[in-house]
């Protein structure tokens, strides 16, 4: 089990005292698990590029946010998009912004230049949204609504990677909880202005040495912990995938135990931007694209497959037109029941 044997406490310098509980009490940080401080703020660093084509940040950088509560994405009132992440070159926080035809991007802390260095590609510089070609009407009508959707190439494995494993297998508000707990207690605090409680997801290191009562806590079990703990443990292995072609991408993470077809192809949407990755074993995807295209809301993974031939190369953004539609089959059961183990 991830972390059951956590290692012995270090005695605490002086620099670092005990934090205090709401009641006063010593409030101790979990042993093992090393505490986390935030940089100085550095003076932001600024770049700005103009897309040869309609850009909706929204729609672009949607995917990478697990609910509205996630630690390392917020998006504001005003238009501006905040995202965190644990780059090769450190911690960094991003903000970016449109005015007219010129999105402008201010990064913040060690990993700025990195965000920066690849802001075009994170925004859908090298995806190609003319490459698809409608073939069913509501795809024509739903891409012609949505002109500025292009899929994000993130350039990090690890930080798609494990909140699609928590997302096994469980409702989705489970798994999001699940990543913004673990993310607020053991990540990093955001470099630069960030909105509040905004952090930065923890190091490979970290993700190792959390407890397994605390994976407990936040309603994860021990299979999705356990591959999260296998996976981090060749973090560096696994972040190497950035570099491949998707479908190598994918058969490298599915070497690790626990992750599959579903999983590998959530992560390789979003760390890739891969336009025909489309996910299988996903419990609703297949109803929805069956129910859009055909009118068939039991297909399964070979009927979706099937409707989906035509977009060969461009399948999974036919997929995300399709969910982007709306058009949805009716419930015909419950919901599936929500389930908190860290009750127990």
């Amino acid at each position: 089990m991830a972390g059951r044997f956590a290692p012995r406490p270090t005695p605490r310098p002086a620099s670092h005292p005990a934090r205090t509980s709401v009641r006063g009490g010593r409030a101790a940080d979990p042993a093992g698990v090393p505490r986390q401080v935030s940089a100085p703020d550095a003076p932001s660093s600024v770049r700005t590029w103009v897309p040869d084509g309609p850009l909706d940040l929204g729609l672009v950088l949607g995917p990478l946010r697990r609910g509205s509560g996630d630690p390392t994405f917020r998006a504001l009132p005003d238009g501006s998009v905040w995202r965190t992440s644990l780059t090769p070159a450190g911690p960094g926080t991003l903000r970016v912004t449109r005015h007219a035809g010129e999105v402008r991007g201010e990064a913040w802390g060690a990993g700025a230049g990195w965000f920066l260095d690849r802001l075009p590609d994170l925004l859908g510089a090298a995806d190609d949204p003319a490459a698809f070609v409608p073939r069913h009407k509501l795809l024509a009508l739903t891409r012609h609504r949505r002109p500025g959707l292009r899929l994000a190439r993130a350039g990090l494995v690890l930080e798609s990677l494990i909140p699609s494993v928590l997302e096994q297998k469980v409702t989705t508000g489970e798994a999001y909880r699940a990543w913004r707990l673990l993310v607020r207690k053991y990540g990093a605090p955001a470099p630069g202005p960030a909105p509040e409680r905004m952090a930065v997801m923890p190091s490979p290191r970290t993700w190792a040495l959390i407890p397994s009562w605390e994976w407990h806590r936040a309603g994860v079990d021990n299979k999705r912990a356990s591959t999260v703990l296998r996976a981090v443990r060749v973090a560096a292995r696994l972040e190497e995938a950035a570099g491949m072609a998707p479908a190598a991408a994918r058969a490298r993470l599915e070497l690790v135990s626990g992750i599959g077809p579903w999983t590998s192809a959530e992560t390789v949407q979003r760390s890739h931007g891969a336009p025909d990755e489309v996910t299988t074993g996903d419990l609703h995807l297949p109803g929805i694209v069956g129910w859009a295209l055909a009118g068939d809301r039991y297909a399964d993974d070979a009927a979706m497959l099937e409707l989906l031939e035509p977009y060969a190369g461009q399948r999974h953004r036919a997929a995300r037109l399709i969910l982007l539609n709306g058009r949805t089959p009716a419930r015909r059961a419950p919901k599936m029941p929500y389930g908190d183990i860290g009750r127990l």
